[in-house]
């Protein structure tokens, strides 16, 4: 599966070490800025921080080349959350971005997506 927001649903996101993408993103995140989660999709990922997520596509055979895309919560016009249930024990956040569209993100158990949902509020 390809994380890329020409892809509008990132499914089975995992929760993997926040340290997992940390050389690839700490180029876009200012000082002051930290990292809150970070999900992995087979070789992609989205890394959510305080102010932004990232999402990290891996391209190619070897992996080497990799595109980000940086959205800024500022940029979040509005956002739905629906909660693990008993049987499906996934998370599933959808944004909608301006023009970009809408975008599905769902997590596997054990995520905190509670926590993203305050960073997105306390950006608007």
């Amino acid at each position: 599966m390809s994380v890329s927001f020409e892809n509008k649903k990132y499914l089975k996101l995992s929760p993997t070490s926040n340290s997992a993408y940390n050389e690839l993103v700490s180029s876009t995140i200012p000082s002051g800025e930290e990292i809150l989660q970070t999900f992995k999709a087979g070789r992609d990922g989205v890394v959510f921080t305080t102010k932004r997520l990232i999402a990290i596509n891996v391209q190619g055979v070897t992996g080497k080349q990799k595109s980000l895309t940086v959205i800024p919560y500022s940029k979040i016009n509005a956002y739905e959350v629906e909660t693990a249930a008993v049987i499906d024990l996934d998370s599933t956040l959808t944004v909608w971005v301006g023009a970009l569209g809408e975008f599905t993100f769902e997590f596997s158990a054990k995520s905190n997506v509670a926590g993203i949902c305050r960073c997105i509020n306390q950006c608007q």
